[in-house]
């Protein structure tokens, strides 16, 4: 008896990666949303707490530094609700509304002559970036075929990387014209980037309209174990993230004075702009999503293990190059995994709900990395904060690896 035996299944290939306009207009606009953000927002500190010889208010550091923290608090809140919003009425509306307030806030911004006007317009800001935060990721993998989702995120961080250059170095320029005509340049920016979005971006919305109230995306996202795992074990990786901002900002100004956040930031987000890409391509042609993931997360913790030893600011940079390589592949490989955690009709909550990972872990390391510094320096042990921080980074990639542990392959 010939018994048949069924042909074995030809792999599906998922399509080249061609950019589509809708595509094209997303990592556009978000070079044009980060550049406008950082080249206004450096300039509030040096603007409103500057001494007023060199041109400056003259106002108290803290209360700046008060309106700026709340402005942050706004968006990672808002964030949450956010992606929720996308759900039931798609990215694209939000994302408009979000540039559109964000502009506003930065055009009041311009001309706030007093402390709670200047915060008012800081959280009118905040609340434009809540809006459009979690829908822009939405939008990317609403319009990319899921095989191409890393690379997406990829592209659009890396254009958020060239923002992150640029912004600073038009901000400081313009703001020789006077603060408001930085403000409102960065304003202006935003209604650009509402404009391209508004061109180029289709109104997607979810296949179908979820059940239940605004906030039944994220109840599911939240009684989603495996994704809950993975969303509080990411805190661990947020709290090192923003190190950069602190801790290693510290040690980098002990060795070389204050000019040294230059070359600082140019080496980290210019290995960014230069080997995101390649880098990710080559990881992802070896290593499962979740594998690139756990290592990049124990590459931070190494590197800012190493800057224990870095005694010159040339060593210093070596060991920020080994974190860039590390934090440049964790952003779009965590919202890869998110993106597919996530059921169709609930993607926006996910992304919202993955917020919560970046609010909280870059609120304690925004402390902790200080506090950290101060007490090595106090007790005599400047090792201290670094080797805690690699500590961190360890277990958070071992969590993660626990995290993840059943997690089915991507579909191809």
């Amino acid at each position: 008896m010939t018994v048949a035996v069924p042909p074995t299944p030809i792999p599906v290939q998922p399509p080249p990666l061609r950019l589509s306009g809708a595509q094209l207009g997303l990592i556009i606009s978000n070079f044009l949303m980060w550049g406008g953000f950082f080249a206004v927002i450096p300039l509030v500190t040096v603007h409103f707490a500057g001494s007023p010889q060199s041109g400056g208010l003259g106002w108290a550091a803290a209360s700046v530094g008060l309106v700026l923290g709340l402005r942050q608090l706004t968006q990672q809140g808002l964030t949450v609700l956010g992606g929720a919003w996308a759900d039931r009425v798609g990215p694209k509306p939000l994302i408009l509304a979000g540039c559109v307030l964000r502009s506003l806030g930065f055009a009041w911004m311009a001309f706030s002559g007093t402390l709670p006007v200047l915060l008012a317009s800081a959280l009118l800001a905040g609340i434009g970036g809540g809006l459009f935060d979690a829908p822009k990721n939405a939008a990317i993998t609403a319009v990319t075929h899921p095989a191409h989702r890393s690379r997406l995120f990829s592209l659009t961080s890396i254009s958020g990387n060239l923002g992150m250059v640029t912004g600073p170095l038009i901000g400081a320029a313009l703001l020789g014209l006077g603060f408001q005509v930085a403000a409102l340049a960065s304003a202006s920016v935003y209604l650009l980037a509402a404009l391209l979005m508004g061109l180029t971006l289709p109104h997607v919305r979810p296949p179908q309209r979820p059940r239940g109230s605004g906030m039944a995306g994220l109840r599911a996202a939240a009684a989603n174990v495996p994704f809950r795992r993975f969303t509080l074990v990411l805190i661990g990786y947020f709290l090192l993230s923003t190190q950069i901002n602190v801790a290693v900002t510290l040690k980098a100004i002990a060795l070389a004075g204050p000019q040294a956040t230059g070359p600082l930031y140019a080496v980290s987000a210019g290995l960014a702009v230069a080997l995101q890409y390649p880098l990710l391509r080559l990881a992802e042609r070896h290593l499962r999503v979740r594998t690139v993931l756990t290592l990049a997360v124990g590459t931070v913790g190494l590197a800012l293990g190493l800057m224990a030893l870095a005694s010159s600011f040339g060593a210093l940079l070596l060991c920020v190059a080994l974190y860039s390589l590390g934090t440049m592949l964790v952003y779009p490989t965590q919202q890869t995994l998110t993106a597919r955690f996530a059921p169709a009709e609930q993607v926006g909550s996910y992304f919202g709900f993955s917020a919560i990972s970046l609010g909280v872990g870059g609120a304690v390391g925004s402390v902790l990395g200080g506090w950290l510094v101060d007490t090595g320096a106090q007790l005599g042990f400047p090792a201290l904060p670094w080797l805690l921080l690699a500590a961190t980074g360890f277990v958070t990639a071992w969590g993660l690896r626990w995290a993840l542990r059943d997690l089915a392959p991507a579909p191809r």
